[in-house]
């Protein structure tokens, strides 16, 4: 039989070759990988491949000359003999050359053409997460850490490097976030452990992940025009669970996590460990008072807790700790915990770690209204968290809410709201939901979508706040509208308000 596009991956002895392929010591000589774009992971994913002697094809639907970063890595490439291919015709349908492997990009849906044509053909497809599993030494490989949800994925990853780090450990924040997976597995120096931040779209493409410890914080609709529905979008972040060796973590408060955990395909003597803002029962990671306890890694766990924290440790230069902030906290702990960190290290991390910016930032206090930056609150479920931190409100929200559904976010943050100021194009869906759930409340359209927009959104923000209000950006959607992301949104928040009290000094 020739090798053209008839002969598919459900060739057996084809087939037989990948399921082989389970360590970077495998036989990648002259394997023919088409690599489905030349973003970061893309790039890494291709370097990989050629520094293993695979045959790799990397296709692009722009012009290298897109961006310098593009140039560079095509330049790259090209000196270790990868074949580019680039223009709309490459990735609108798989090549005529034999392929034995498609590895996509975290963003190529599966309704692209290419992977849908490869998909049909019965070539298989790997994301960079799943070809860096495979990418793993025999022997001294890191254990991963991993961590989905529909929120707070970056925060619990970036405070579990934290406490790794504390407990004097090698360790690296990887996958969704910081360093590209690819890259931490392939470091000549190896981690003693990688804290790997997965996407749905990630997990989609993934299928032979086994971690040491697992997490899904939380799921609320998102995402559901890449994955086609709700279900699929529920059932990737369940993925994060198959495999798991020794604890799979849930949310407590988000039953939709303990079911996942009950589904999945775990190794034998695996736990199911929850967390919960409430006090924990044994199994679970809790707060009693103010105090972060532990009753699911200690040797009497239903007499006796281990206290790893206090709400103050995670304080940092922020005067409030957001409910969410805590959430995260456990998760991470908890992740620790499994990994066997010690609770003097999990403290220590949680001292030191420091958020990113645009999440749940201080700004400034300004006449006894503070104003705070929660930009990256780029869906309702994300805003809904943010709102719960604070009593009294001026929300600023608005953007693109890609399909998302508003009214359960209004009706539960509406007794808090004391105004509300809208912008972006979504802004009129957010103002009919408000109009429905909380009548009462003032509502302030910014139709403006030039660069001084958010100065007049700060100022009739602050006309309608009180003393001991919050003005929150917390926007419940995308910022493409009107920025470049939502950390250009943030800032221009945050400068508006800087401005603002200069001009009152």
């Amino acid at each position: 039989m020739g090798r053209g596009r008839g002969m598919t991956s459900n060739d057996p002895s084809r087939a037989s070759r990948l399921s082989g392929l389970t360590s970077r010591e495998s036989d990648w000589a002259g394997l023919r990988v088409l690599v489905a774009g030349l973003g970061v992971s893309g790039f890494a994913a291709a370097d990989a491949l050629l520094e293993r002697d695979a045959h790799v094809i990397v296709v692009d639907g722009s012009s290298p000359d897109a961006s310098p970063a593009m140039a560079e890595r095509a330049r790259i490439l090209e000196i270790l003999d990868a074949e580019l291919r680039f223009g709309p015709e490459h990735v609108s349908r798989m090549p005529s050359d034999p392929v034995d492997l498609v590895v996509t990009s975290p963003g190529w849906a599966p309704t692209q053409p290419l992977l849908a044509a490869a998909a049909q053909a019965g070539v298989a497809i790997w994301g960079e997460v799943e070809l860096a599993w495979r990418m793993r030494p025999t022997e001294g490989a890191a254990p991963w850490l991993t961590v989905t949800g529909t929120n707070g994925k970056t925060t619990t990853v970036q405070m579990l490097t934290s406490i790794l780090r504390a407990a004097g450990e090698r360790a690296i924040s990887a996958g969704n976030v910081g360093t590209p997976i690819l890259e931490a597995v392939m470091d000549p120096q190896p981690f003693d452990a990688i804290a790997v931040e997965l996407s749905s779209f990630q997990l989609h493409w993934s299928d032979s992940i086994r971690p040491q410890a697992s997490v899904c914080l939380n799921v609320a609709p998102d995402h559901v025009d890449w994955h086609g529905s709700y279900d699929a979008y529920l059932a990737a972040k369940g993925k994060v669970y198959e495999g798991t060796e020794i604890a799979c973590i849930y949310n407590v408060d988000d039953p939709q996590t303990e079911r996942l955990v009950e589904e999945a395909d775990v190794q034998e003597g695996c736990r199911a460990v929850g967390f919960t803002l409430g006090t924990p029962a044994p199994s679970m990671l809790g707060v009693v008072g103010d105090v972060l306890a532990d009753r699911a890694f200690v040797e009497q766990r239903r007499h006796a807790a281990a206290e790893l924290a206090s709400i103050e440790d995670l304080r940092a230069d922020a005067p409030d700790v957001a409910p969410h902030l805590v959430a995260n906290a456990l998760a991470a702990a908890a992740l620790a915990r499994a990994h066997g960190v010690e609770p003097g290290a999990v403290r220590a991390g949680l001292k030191a770690f420091r958020p990113e910016a645009h999440r749940i930032a201080h700004v400034a206090t300004i006449d006894e209204v503070r104003y705070v930056d929660d930009s990256k609150a780029t869906n309702p479920h994300a805003a809904a968290a943010s709102l719960t931190a604070y009593e009294h409100v001026v929300w600023v929200a608005g953007g693109l809410l890609k399909g998302a559904d508003v009214d359960d976010l209004v009706r539960s943050a509406a007794g808090r709201l004391r105004g509300v100021v809208l912008l972006g194009r979504d802004r009129a869906t957010i103002a009919q939901a408000l109009a429905r759930h909380a009548p009462d409340v003032p509502v302030v359209e910014v139709a403006e979508t030039d660069t001084g927009a958010m100065d007049r959104v700060v100022t009739e923000a602050t006309s309608l706040a009180q003393p001991g209000d919050v003005v929150l950006l917390a926007p419940a959607a995308a910022s493409m509208d009107m920025f470049d992301n939502y950390g250009a949104r943030g800032d221009a928040f945050a400068e508006a308000v800087l401005r603002r009290s200069a001009s009152e000094e």
